[in-house]
């Protein structure tokens, strides 16, 4: 029931991590304060598709 998703920083656009989610827990769009290195500090990442 898990699915892989793709995590993209909200400001700089690139897309860093991928992880998965249980889509029966968490049904919309999930959103994580990760590291971007291209941006050098911690920045919102959201799910794409």
């Amino acid at each position: 029931m898990r699915d892989l998703v793709t995590l993209e920083c909200t400001e700089c656009k690139q897309r860093n991590y991928n992880t998965t989610k249980n889509k029966r827990k968490h049904t919309a769009r999930v959103e994580f304060k990760k590291y971007c290195r291209f941006c050098d500090k911690h920045t919102p990442h959201k799910e794409t598709r």
